[in-house]
């Protein structure tokens, strides 16, 4: 790929075609029949718009590192590029930060996966009167992963108020991307501790711990060594702009190798502030092998989630 090694170059502009010929030839070249990416960002406008502003103004949070959007299209001008990325599916990772907004957001979601086949119809909760009921009923209609973000959402995950939350979805085998390490910025409730409570109360739930846990990576790491249920994703992780951050230790390459069949391909879209290339082309420098990228970038997902022609699980 022609990223550079910070992840900063621009392949014909932002979702130019040169760069989805290169995606394309990437996971081509690896056999597989496209990609899936389990941590992609579609909410409505007008909170995407504040998103967008959060990490405009992040600098001062990250050292003074910028945080440029590489990807500013509207909605489906995003769902385009995806799909011209050979993205066969993807997520819709929304979340709020205020009690009422969840299941507001979650009926957004709701028309957004009717209209977007290849979404995985995503949803999302908050510690609040009524939370379990909401949850169970998107649970009912079909949601197929739901997202969880312990930083911005400011509650500590391990709160009564959400028990009966981890317990339906453990029960229905439903996953949850959490948000539940320190980086950007840590919070008050971030961390490996409070998530490993939660685990000790329900050791089935199918967590997927996003940006493999930054930057506690091998203590999110212990996590998913421990429960067999719990998996990473590799959102932003080994890019030249996070390993300025929070580098993952070269010592815990074997055992994210042995985890192979738990970790999932994430990478942000579209609020990542390189080329989409520049992840894959990260994980493929790590050195891992093919059957370890082909697991990752396609094959875990697709049995995670059902979809067709997924491959049978490892002996």
């Amino acid at each position: 790929m022609t990223t550079g090694t910070d992840g900063t170059a621009a392949t014909a502009g932002a979702g130019g075609s040169a760069e989805s010929v290169e995606v394309r030839r990437f996971w081509q070249d690896l056999g597989l029949p496209g990609l899936v990416d389990v941590h992609t960002h579609f909410m409505p406008e007008r909170v995407l718009h504040k998103v967008w502003a959060y990490f405009d103004g992040l600098g001062p949070l990250t050292g003074g590192v910028e945080w440029p959007i590489t990807y500013r299209e509207d909605e489906a001008e995003r769902a385009a590029l995806l799909r011209a990325f050979g993205v066969r599916a993807f997520t819709a990772m929304l979340y709020p930060h205020k009690p009422g907004m969840a299941r507001w957001l979650n009926d957004w979601a709701v028309g957004f996966a009717r209209r977007t086949p290849d979404c995985l119809h995503t949803s999302t909760f908050f510690p609040e009167p009524g939370a379990a009921a909401y949850v169970r009923e998107a649970v009912e209609h079909g949601t197929r992963v739901f997202k969880a973000h312990v930083q911005v959402g400011g509650y500590d995950p391990a709160d009564e108020a959400l028990d009966a939350c981890w317990g339906l979805l453990a029960e229905a085998g439903t996953p949850v991307v959490v948000h539940c390490g320190s980086g950007p910025a840590p919070g008050k409730h971030t961390g490996p501790g409070p998530m490993a409570r939660v685990l000790a109360r329900h050791p089935r739930l199918r967590v997927v711990v996003a940006h493999l846990g930054m930057p506690e990576y091998e203590d999110f790491l212990d996590l998913a060594e421990r429960y067999p249920e719990v998996r990473l994703d590799t959102t932003m992780a080994f890019t030249g702009f996070s390993e300025r951050m929070a580098p993952f230790p070269r010592r815990a390459l074997p055992r994210l190798a042995a985890l192979g069949d738990r970790v999932l391909l994430g990478t942000d879209f579209p609020n990542i502030p390189y080329p989409y290339a520049h992840q894959l082309d990260a994980l493929a420098g790590l050195g891992l092998g093919d059957d370890w990228l082909r697991a990752v970038c396609h094959d875990n997902a697709a049995r995670l989630f059902g979809l067709p022609d997924a491959p049978e699980p490892p002996a």
